[in-house]
């Protein structure tokens, strides 16, 4: 098995898998429906289009380098913005509407460390040849949240590359953690925490994600299986 390794850094962060109307949720760390799209934003892949099976069959971990803190935006659209000029939204039925609320909860100033492991290695290679010349813009969730840092791991000096030949758990355990991301202020955590795709045999499976994509288009999602752990801070090399 070979493992492509990503880095998910930035200002804002939203990895949404429930959001329903006003009220728009964020995870804790990045969802598969998110980073496929990421690598669908990569490769140049039209929304309307059946997902890719070869990336929804990628198994994903995540090691969470930085918790993020949790920020919830409360937001408008439609109404009077101009003097004299007001506008709506437009309603299903396309008549003018009113002023529409909502809450955008996004993570603050997180990073993540996330894995793709599959055993076509050239499927790897491909993706990590499209993130370092995306086709669109890539964003970390919702199109408002660029990434901060290059989302490939091949542009770092004296760091091992992105792709290894190497299982996804160990890849995640073994990579240096970025610890420069946090300031010299921070207390830096003792542990690190991992999320793994797993199956539901399997007796450490702690959760059930709806956030596996069947279509974008008509946001129809399937169910996986995950299971947190721990990585403890002397079994990581440091930056």
């Amino acid at each position: 098995m070979s493992t492509l390794l990503l880095r998910l850094a930035g200002p804002l962060q939203s990895w949404g898998t429930q959001s329903r109307f006003s009220e728009r949720d964020t995870g804790y760390e990045p969802s598969k429906s998110g980073v496929i799209g990421l690598l669908c934003a990569a490769l140049g892949l039209e929304r309307h289009k059946p997902v890719d099976r070869r990336l929804v069959a990628l198994s994903m971990g995540v090691r969470v380098d930085r918790e993020g803190a949790l920020l919830k935006d409360f937001h408008t659209a439609g109404g009077t913005h101009r003097r004299g000029d007001a506008y709506n939204v437009v309603r299903a039925d396309g008549k003018p509407g009113g002023t529409v609320p909502s809450n955008r909860y996004y993570l603050a100033d997180a990073s993540f460390l996330v894995g793709l492991e599959s055993d076509d290695e050239a499927l790897l290679r491909c993706l990590e040849e499209a993130l370092l010349r995306p086709h669109w813009q890539l964003f970390l969730g919702r199109k408002s949240c660029v990434p901060g840092e290059p989302v490939t791991l091949s542009y770092l000096p004296n760091r091992p590359r992105g792709l290894q030949d190497t299982p996804l758990e160990e890849a995640l355990r073994r990579y240096p953690w970025f610890r420069g991301a946090y300031a010299p202020w921070a207390n830096h955590p003792n542990q690190l925490r991992l999320v793994l795709d797993t199956d539901s045999s399997d007796p450490r499976a702690s959760d059930i994600r709806r956030d596996v994509p069947i279509s974008f288009a008509e946001r129809t999602f399937a169910n996986r299986h995950v299971r947190t752990d721990w990585v403890d801070e002397f079994q990581i090399g440091e930056d």
